[in-house]
């Protein structure tokens, strides 16, 4: 026969695991219940170029007039071709990341990487925050283009065609017109930069 105090320990034992039980399935139906915050997408800027300051040209966008305005930016450069590249295309997301922009891109849009391969090709590819992100609409995504390219061609020279990736991945348009199936002809864009630049 059982002795009586282990009979009442292990009626209690048995009671508290199953309040316990309760309590622990109580809190995860809570926890799964409980609205989750959404992750914030925010704009990670990577670390300064190293080099000197340097006064650079760029070809900035802007919507309303549907323009294309040289503006002089001072910013450091790396010395590397290529990290000049990356530099510059950062800077004018930054322009156009910024509150007010002229030409409002995702706060998430990014420039992955540019890579430069001789002779004269340059690939830029973009994260999907920027495609995604891109306005849809002929002259949005004519503007997009032409601003990049023409501000790389002008401060790299050699520069004589340059192919648009989206994730490391060819992609058919940039939001539904601009065609990045192709390659871009830099003379063919700085003829449609004329065109774009006010009179």
């Amino acid at each position: 026969m059982i002795p009586r105090q282990f009979l009442i320990t292990g009626t209690l034992l048995f009671a508290v695991s199953i309040a316990m039980s309760i309590y622990v399935w109580q809190l995860r139906r809570r926890e799964i219940g409980a609205p989750r915050p959404e992750a914030k997408v925010e704009h990670v800027a990577p670390p300064p170029a190293a080099g000197p300051m340097e006064q650079v040209s760029v070809y900035v966008a802007y919507d309303d007039p549907g323009e294309l305005r040289t503006q002089s930016i001072s910013i450091p450069l790396a010395s590397g071709r290529q990290q000049r590249a990356e530099g510059l295309l950062r800077a004018i997301l930054n322009i156009y990341t910024a509150k007010n922009s002229p030409h409002p891109l995702a706060p998430g849009a990014e420039v992955r990487d540019v890579f430069l391969v001789d002779p004269g090709l340059a690939v830029i590819d973009l994260n999907l925050a920027f495609a995604d992100g891109q306005v849809s609409g002929m002259l949005a995504e004519e503007l997009t283009m032409a601003s990049m390219i023409q501000t790389l061609s002008t401060n790299i020279p050699g520069l004589a065609r340059v192919k648009i990736l989206v994730d490391g991945k060819e992609r058919e348009t940039l939001a539904g017109h601009a065609d990045l199936s192709g390659f871009y002809d830099v003379q063919q864009i700085a003829e449609v930069v004329k065109g774009l630049s006010p009179q």
